[in-house]
């Protein structure tokens, strides 16, 4: 397909949802159901024909920047302080249920489905966490009391990429494709404990001193004005980045990152007040970036509706995709079928296939 028929097609799906957006709202319908059957069919008629194989270090790095920019979203959004106690539910439900619920998966594919016990750990790690997306999707309501449940399914589903990674590296060690050290020593110490909390204190690290430093920057000296989604995107690739190298979760970090950049506070100016609500919007929207008593707020509104954006653009990049590979998996004429073909069980014994011939007993114990 010709570069220009790409930007073509690009372009009249991204008017067309922009001008359906109101009747969508109106329709038990989301955008995601409406980009997989747009690459289901485009990939019927030969249009594209992605190939998960050939082209997996690309589609790793889509999945993995849409992946950052939700968790970094999430972490904007949610006010609580770190202290309040009504976080102790979605640390609950990332840590101690994610660990139950992989161990569960995990015991079904070694039990009912004769995999090997590394595979299924992994199989475990890859089902067990809920979409990010899906985290970002819940809006908390802002404010010092947030919906209770809201709240606890929007933070554990950006903490549980994070704690589930643990458990990957562990059925690839048992897999003998990690090393998981004598006695598991390594994964104990490095890959789940300095993993998780490093990952933490990295991205609380840099997500809090950029704040203050962008905000001191700009109320004290009226520079570092504008270029918020360089802030964006700066914060997330260093946080993700440094996360990486110090063998640190660097899903965790960019997380953390976001949440410590909404909790950078203003420094007010001895003998200044804050801006009367009578202004225009425009010259408060202009002057709260340098305003000693607005500027934190300012700066977290523009980096969260910078933010937004990208992630329905990824969201429409990666879930487009995700429809025109399915081909490959289920016909077009079995997409239907009420029998065990049908699309969610062909897309789970695929999967399980792939694990039970790649994770044979004979290359397993390698």
């Amino acid at each position: 397909m010709l570069s220009s028929n790409w930007i073509l097609l690009a372009g009249l799906l991204l008017i067309a949802m922009m001008l359906s957006g109101t009747l969508l709202a109106r329709l038990p319908l989301s955008g995601a159901m409406i980009y997989l059957a747009v690459g289901y069919l485009l990939a019927v008629a030969g249009l594209i024909a992605p190939d998960p194989i050939r082209h997996a270090e690309t589609l790793e790095l889509l999945t993995e920047g849409a992946l950052l920019i939700s968790l970094f979203s999430v972490g904007l959004k949610l006010e609580l302080p770190l202290l309040d106690r009504r976080w102790l539910a979605p640390f609950r439900l990332a840590f101690a249920a994610m660990a139950f619920t992989v161990a569960l998966i995990a015991a079904i594919a070694v039990y009912g489905l004769g995999l090997p016990v590394g595979a299924a750990i992994l199989l475990g790690a890859i089902l067990a966490p809920t979409d990010p997306v899906l985290a970002s999707a819940i809006h908390s309501e802002p404010g010092p009391t947030p919906d209770p449940t809201r709240f606890s399914l929007a933070g554990e589903g950006a903490l549980n990429d994070g704690t589930a990674f643990p458990f990957v590296l562990l059925g690839l060690g048992l897999m003998q494709l990690h090393d998981l050290g004598e006695s598991w020593w390594h994964w104990w110490i490095v890959d789940l404990l300095w993993s998780t909390t490093g990952g933490i204190l990295i991205g609380a690290a840099i997500g809090g001193m950029l704040g203050k430093l962008v905000i001191y920057l700009r109320t004290r000296h009226q520079s570092a004005v504008g270029l918020d989604e360089f802030l964006s995107l700066g914060v997330v690739a260093v946080s993700f980045s440094l996360a990486q190298l110090a063998l640190a979760s660097g899903f965790l970090s960019v997380f953390f990152a976001g949440l410590a950049l909404r909790r950078a506070r203003d420094f007010p100016i001895a003998g200044t007040a804050p801006i009367k609500q009578a202004a225009s919007q425009e010259a408060l929207a202009t002057s709260a970036a340098t305003h000693s008593h607005h500027a934190s707020g300012a700066m977290t509104r523009a980096v969260l509706s910078f933010n937004e954006q990208l992630e329905r653009l990824a969201e429409l990049g990666i879930v487009l995709m995700i429809g025109a590979m399915l081909p490959s998996i289920v016909p077009f004429g079995r997409l239907g079928s009420s029998q065990p073909s049908s699309l969610p069980c062909a897309l789970l014994r695929s999967c399980l296939h792939s694990l039970a011939r790649d994770c044979r007993p004979t290359s397993w114990q390698r």
